[in-house]
């Protein structure tokens, strides 16, 4: 007997279903010579301080740095019925070898080597290795399968992450929340995402804005922005400082002769952009979309499991090897309707065949996984909901795109003389919209204007502009001076957040260290939306609309860290080691023991070093409402509507500021689904004694 191990259960039941094995057990699914079970995510896990010496129950600084030889797991509480069950078949007499089917990444290993561990398993491990979830990619990956051993510098790399976490984690968060009195969650990659809002909402608040005028001359069929042509700084050339210079300049060119003194045209060109890898799609969505980062992760994972049509999509790459060629025209054969038309557009060869090229296919940049792409399955866009329908369809536009044309354009610059003043013009004539036809409907045409281009002026597509050649005339129809002001820097959002960790050593002074960190980032693709939801949900970071900012008590605790968590560079360099032991380029014990002594340093800076920071006592540990305000900032203008008090907000609801004297308003997040649970509840049973019918419910 073989025993296939998935991660979850909707895996493991259509991997059971391509194998024929349709007897139902429990927590499993047998026939063909094969035992389909499951693990529910995570069965094992690492064990708490206090469950490895009796003498971390109590928190205490002189007990730090906790640094014990090994790290033993345990099975989680909720998990222990399934983890009995997978213990029994993989131990059974008549289980031959073992079959690891959980997700093709880190993760993934992690999940399987704790159970097997844990289970005291010896019996010969396979690896299942596929980027989809179509029955034709699992009887291919069955075809393919590939003894554990070569996937060791994963697991290792799987596990150092994981006693990292747990090394840096327990110690810091102990050490500096008994140094304040007050709960501190410091983490390897948590306290890094943090200082990079913290920095954020520092330059905001920091900010002092500067009013500037401009002065626009309207020629009639064109506009031109006045510019100071021997400014240093092109960005701030059209900022005129006094009103009444402003005026003077508009005054002297109204109704008067102007003159074209030069009229440039330079084509351009724009590349299809790159396939997706999870980080890209997440920051597009947030865009485009409105989605989290989470969302994406979440609605695309569906897509992979429940629906089968998006490949593995935790991939951080953005290529395919060169063996990917032949189902990508499987897969564009599938595309529904729709879409299949837009593949007319793709760029080809006189035999028809698509050109390859390296922005595409790429076997050197490809390791654990391709680029997301959508699976040969035809969708039934009838039937998906609205989220994934619309995630789906950003996934299948950016394969078509990569293929198409590049975008070619003429860009205009035109300098007009007026009155001894100079104005500029910005435009572009469209010769080729290549790949952008395909996001039309995303970019409406903008009027014909000219462009600022201070760093307060949004950047974007510039309109057309009329045949002009030096010499031709015109007559200054209008002269209007604008009042305007420096912005701010603009908060985070999920999708600056993303490219933020992903890119955390762009701004290395180090050109060496600069160098050496190309690649690597704060957490991984797979990681980083569940770390951006922990930041929110421990109250070091807030989400309004689709801005994060920091919070108060996310401040405070980067005031207090030192460089060496709270930098995103020390991180990166973790990350980079990670990926090294993974590809069997460097030795785990070496990067243990570093985070050995990082942890110690930790524990010995929070108690001699860490400065003197007066924490609100509300904050305090053991405080009567210590959590419940610590990140509820009060909102302007909207008030209880029971007692009239002001309303705040926390990451899960809105609630009276006066709940301390018994004001019990609350206005859950998420009221919704709640609801939504409650209906599908009293479906499901009859009505009790004293209930109202759903009919009739209040």
């Amino acid at each position: 007997m073989i025993v296939v191990v998935a991660e979850k259960p909707s895996v493991g039941r259509d991997i059971a279903r391509v194998l024929g094995c349709k007897t139902a057990g429990e927590g499993c699914l047998s026939g063909e010579g094969y035992t389909v079970t499951w693990a529910v995510g995570h069965l094992v896990t690492l064990c708490e301080p206090d469950e490895i010496d009796e003498k971390y129950k109590k928190w205490r600084m002189a007990d730090l740095p906790m640094l014990p030889e090994t790290l033993p797991t345990k099975v989680i509480s909720k998990a222990k019925k399934q983890f009995t069950i997978v213990k029994k078949l993989i131990n059974a007499p008549d289980t031959e070898r073992l079959i690891c089917a959980t997700d093709a990444g880190r993760e993934g290993e992690l999940i399987f080597y704790y159970i097997y561990q844990q289970a005291k398993c010896k019996k010969p491990v396979d690896r299942l290795w596929i980027s989809s979830m179509t029955d034709e990619a699992i009887r291919e990956g069955f075809a393919q399968l590939k003894p554990d051993s070569e996937y060791e510098g994963l697991r290792k790399s799987a596990v150092c992450r994981s006693e990292a976490d747990w090394l840096v984690g327990m110690n810091a968060s102990r050490a500096f929340t008994l140094r304040y009195d007050v709960l501190l969650s410091v983490g390897r990659v948590q306290t890094p995402t943090l200082a990079i809002l913290v920095k954020r909402r520092r330059e905001i608040d920091n900010f002092k804005p500067e009013e500037y005028y401009t002065v626009t001359a309207n020629f009639g069929d064109y506009t031109g922005l006045w510019f100071d042509e021997n400014a240093q700084d092109e960005k701030t050339a059209q900022r005129i400082a006094a009103r009444e210079r402003a005026e003077e300049i508009a005054q002297a060119v109204r109704k008067k002769l102007a003159t074209v003194r030069s009229a440039q045209s330079e084509p351009k060109r724009e590349l299809p952009p790159q396939l997706y890898d999870l980080t890209s799609l997440q920051r597009d969505a947030n865009r485009m979309l409105g989605f989290t980062a989470d969302k994406t992760l979440k609605i695309a994972q569906a897509l992979y499991e429940k629906w089968k049509l998006l490949t593995y999509p935790r991939t951080d790459s953005r290529y395919l090897p060169l063996d990917m060629v032949p189902k990508l025209y499987q897969t564009l054969k599938a595309l529904p309707s729709p879409y299949r038309e837009l593949t007319a557009g793709m760029e080809r060869k006189e035999d028809g065949k698509l050109y390859i090229s390296k922005r595409i296919f790429d076997n050197s940049k490809v390791s654990d996984h391709h680029a997301l792409l959508p699976t040969p399955k035809t969708a039934n866009l009838d039937q998906l909901p609205p989220d994934e329908r619309a995630l789906y369809d950003l996934v299948v536009r950016r394969m078509l795109a990569a293929f198409y044309p590049a975008y070619e354009y003429d860009a205009l610059k035109v300098i007009t003389d007026c009155e001894g003043h100079a104005f500029r013009s910005t435009g572009r004539t469209v010769r080729n919209l290549g790949w952008k036809a395909l996001y039309q409907q995303d970019q409406p045409a903008k009027k014909t204007r000219s462009r600022k281009k201070g760093s307060d002026a949004e950047e974007g597509d510039e309109g057309a502009l009329p045949p002009l050649n030096p010499g031709d005339t015109r007559t200054v129809e209008k002269a209007d001076v604008q009042q305007c002001a420096t912005k701010p820097p603009a908060p985070h959002t999920d999708a600056s957040l993303l490219a933020a960790m992903e890119h955390a050593g762009r701004d290395i002074e180090d050109e060496a260290l600069r160098e050496s960190m190309k690649g690597a980032g704060l957490g991984t693709p797979a990681t980083r939306a569940a770390i951006i939801e922990r930041l929110l949900q421990v109250g070091y970071a807030q989400r309004r609309g689709r801005a994060i900012n920091a919070t108060d008590k996310g401040m405070q605790l980067i005031a207090i860290a030192p460089d060496e968590i709270a930098s995103p560079e020390t991180t990166g360099k973790w990350e980079l080691a990670l990926d090294e032991i993974a590809r069997n380029q460097r030795d785990t014990q070496r990067f243990m023991e570093g985070i050995r002594r990082m942890s110690a340093f930790l524990v010995s800076y929070a108690r001699d070093n860490a400065p003197s920071v007066d924490f609100p006592e509300d904050m305090k540990r053991g405080k009567r409402g210590a959590r419940r305000s610590s990140a509820m900032p009060v909102l302007a203008d909207v008030v209880c509507p029971l007692c009239g008090k002001p309303v705040q907000e926390s990451a899960r609801a809105f609630g009276c500021t006066d709940w301390r004297n018994g004001c019990a308003f609350t206005l859950w997040k998420d009221c919704l689904t709640r609801l939504s649970h409650l209906y599908k509840k009293r479906r499901e049973r009859p009505c009790r004694a004293g209930e109202y019918p759903l009919s009739t419910a209040k």
